[in-house]
């Protein structure tokens, strides 16, 4: 080894002059600086190592952490930590022990420092903490001037480039610039149309215009039924509530629902607390009050009501109420037909309902200049019907009374023309109001004389004699022996009345309405034969007059028993309607030739022209002969001699048949009663009315067809000659005889 003062060996010293240890005692405090330079840079990165491993520990070492700060200070001495948490501090001192080797290193001209001693050495390398054990000072050292620490120096924060800023902002706002205009194109231009549509559809209101239903009229032109203007009060819970509020000085009971109530009230005719009800809630429409005349929704307008409004809700009257009721029919609360020729019409009687779509604003009220389209409606069009509303008042007038008089379950009368087969009245009792028809009965609703069927008893007696002459079994004048009973079918039939054996010619037997003896005259008919003529008198089959109606019932010749084959020959074991009975009459009247019945006489066409309806066509069913004999032979019935004298008209010849039958009640499923009938036609000479009349089981002033149905034909027919201006008989009545000797 070499001395600390001498240069090593080969190589030539540099001698200044100056002491050697002058030299080192100079160099001492530069030494010292480096070396706390070291020590602080890698005090610096201990320190920084520290903060990571805190950040990763922090939660599970936090005895650790008191420890690092304790050993950070100088001058204290760290307790020795297991070797797991010592491991980062040994790591750092070994990558800072080659720092701090250099750093004493002497500089270039200097006299290298003297090295620490080995026990020095050997307690740096004792790993009891992160830093090594406090070194005794060496001389250089403790001859070196104390050293203020040196501030550590900050850096300076370097200024950010606005640049950039402003880039970001103005490109993020030309993007939203971009959508913006964008939607705006898409909106106002290439969306245009639809969005303008949606936006009206969302302010829009549609209102359904009603269409007028068209009237029916009678073949004067009287109104039956006709359609009157009327107006439903409806309401939008949601505003209403916004009357009157913006005027401070009205006082609480005049604003808002309870306001408007109490002015609505009056106006509707409804309690004050059932219309507040009405008008509370949240529902965007409610009925308050229907079918209110215009002007008094003229009165509920004016209040201007927030919410308040009103619809098309026209009202079918029929003006003459109770006349011709079974006829007319009526329609429910919703305009729906329900019967007669309201429901048989239909298609042309109803119209066509319109629309209109208007802008509402905020309060519920149509926008003066905003958007309407409005669909106009289509009134329906007219019918006029064959019914002479006169008449038809007083047939059931008469009939009415007569149901009354005599306790009868119900009655029917039909007028019909002969010529044309056009329905002049059909009348019903009991009747309904079709003004009110919820408060009738069910079985009044219905049209009597087209539905209800029965037996005709005498009045069919007509067929039998009809069939007869016109085969040539018999004529006017045949001589028959008739007694009180007869055996036929293994039964025994009888007359209504008992006598002895008589002497009657053929119209003797019509006009004394004898059982016996119509059955000695039909049982010259084959069976097969006598049921054609039934037939083709329109028994058992639909009249077609354009109404609901029954067909009647008539069983196939080929299924009579041995009792029917004689009792449907005097008018039992067959059943009838009253239509189907007035019009075998109105066949014989008519010359032989059946012309079906018809109630609609024209309709109104597209141009609002009356059309005519077609013309039924006749179908001859007698010769003339028969039927002039036939008619002849009824005269007699109606002469004192007959059963139906109650039944003539002064001034006119009259023809016709009376009727007691037994009336089949379904209500006890038997026999219970009697019909009571009479059906002729006037003038006989030249008929042109016929008249059926019916009465249901009568019970009082008798039963009889004769007694109790041949007074009402008699004024009815009476009536009706005077009203179609039919002029008097001129001519001179038969005299056919009734007995012979």
């Amino acid at each position: 080894m070499t001395g600390a003062g001498r240069p090593p060996s080969g190589t030539r010293a540099r001698t200044t002059g100056v002491p050697a240890q002058t030299r080192a005692k100079k160099a001492a405090p530069q030494q010292a600086a480096k070396q706390a330079a070291a020590k602080k840079s890698a005090a610096k990165k201990t320190a920084a190592k520290k903060t990571a491993a805190k950040k990763t520990a922090a939660k599970k070492l936090p005895a650790q952490k008191s420890a690092a700060r304790a050993a950070a200070r100088p001058g204290v001495t760290k307790k020795a930590a297991p070797a797991q948490k010592a491991a980062p501090k040994r790591a750092a001192a070994k990558r800072a022990a080659p720092r701090q080797a250099a750093a004493t290193k002497a500089a270039p001209g200097q006299v290298p420092a003297r090295k620490a001693p080995a026990k020095k050495a050997a307690a740096r390398r004792v790993p009891t903490s992160r830093r090594p054990a406090p070194q005794a000072p060496s001389a250089q050292r403790m001859l070196a001037p104390a050293r203020r620490p040196r501030p550590r120096l900050r850096r300076p924060p370097r200024p950010g480039n606005p640049d950039g800023r402003i880039r970001f902002v103005a490109v993020a706002a030309s993007v939203v610039l971009l959508l913006i205009v964008g939607r705006l194109i898409q909106v106002q231009v290439i969306q245009a149309g639809p969005t303008a549509e949606a936006a009206f559809e969302q302010r829009s209101q549609v209102r359904t215009l009603s269409a007028a239903r068209g009237s029916i009229v009678d073949r004067n032109g009287a109104v039956l039924a006709t359609t009157v203007e009327r107006r439903n009060v409806t309401v939008d819970q949601r505003i209403v509530n916004q009357y009157h509020v913006d005027d401070a000085q009205l006082p609480p009971s005049q604003v808002g629902i309870t306001g408007a109530a109490n002015a609505l009230a009056p106006l509707l005719g409804m309690k004050v607390d059932d219309v507040r009800e009405k008008l509370t809630g949240d529902r965007a429409f409610v009925y308050v009050k229907k079918s209110i005349e215009p002007a008094v929704w003229q009165q509920v307008d004016a209040l201007e009501i927030p919410g308040v409004y009103s619809e098309s809700a026209n009202q079918r009257n029929y003006p003459n109420g109770q006349v011709a009721a079974s006829v007319i029919g009526f329609v429910g609360k919703d305009g729906t037909p329900l019967a007669g020729i309201e429901r048989a019409q239909q298609s042309v009687l109803q119209g066509r309902d319109g629309v209109l779509h208007y802008e509402r604003g905020s309060n519920g009220q149509q926008i003066p200049t905003g958007r309407t389209t409005e669909v106009d409606p289509v009134p329906g069009r007219k019918v006029q019907l064959t019914i002479d509303s006169d008449l038809q008042w007083k047939a059931q007038q008469l009939l009415t009374k007569a149901v009354k008089s005599s306790d009868s379950k119900a009655g029917q009368a039909v007028v019909l023309n002969v010529k044309t087969g056009e329905v002049l009245a059909l009348a019903d009792a009991p009747s309904f109001n079709p003004n009110d028809y919820g408060s009738a009965k069910a079985e009044n609703l219905q049209n009597r004389s087209l539905v209800d069927v029965f037996e005709p008893g005498s009045t069919s007696k007509l067929v039998t004699a009809a069939a007869a002459l016109e085969e040539g079994k018999v004529t006017p004048e045949s001589r028959l022996t008739v007694d009180y009973t007869i055996q036929r079918g293994g039964r025994t039939f009888h007359d209504s009345h008992v006598h002895g054996p008589e002497k009657l010619t053929f119209t003797g037997v019509l006009a004394q309405s004898s059982n016996t003896g119509t059955i000695q005259v039909g049982e010259r008919v084959p069976a097969a034969d006598m049921y054609r003529y039934m037939r083709s008198f329109g028994l058992g089959s639909a009249t077609g007059v354009g109404l609901p109606e029954s067909k009647g019932l008539l069983a196939d010749a080929k299924d009579w028993n041995n009792s029917q084959r004689y009792t449907v020959l005097f008018g039992q074991g067959l059943s009838v309607t009253a239509l189907q009975s007035a019009e075998v009459y109105a066949t014989v009247a008519n010359n032989g030739v059946r012309v079906p019945p018809r109630i609609v006489k024209a309709v109104q066409g597209e141009d609002g022209e009356m059309v005519p309806t077609a013309q039924p066509r006749g179908t001859r069913v007698v010769s003339d002969k028969t039927a002039s004999q036939l008619r002849e032979m009824l005269e007699r019935v109606v002469g004192k001699e007959g059963t139906g004298d109650l039944a003539s008209v002064p001034g006119y010849r009259v023809a016709g048949k009376t009727g007691t039958a037994d009336y089949y009640d379904s209500d006890v499923g038997r026999y219970n009663g009697y019909t009571a009938s009479f059906v002729g036609m006037a003038p006989a000479d030249d008929p042109a009315i016929v008249v059926a009349v019916f009465l249901q089981q009568p019970k009082k002033n008798g039963y009889y067809g004769g007694t109790v149905a041949a007074p009402i034909f008699q004024k009815i027919m009476t009536y009706a000659l005077a009203k179609e201006g039919i002029a008097p008989s001129t001519g001179k009545k038969p005299n056919l005889p009734l007995e012979w000797k």
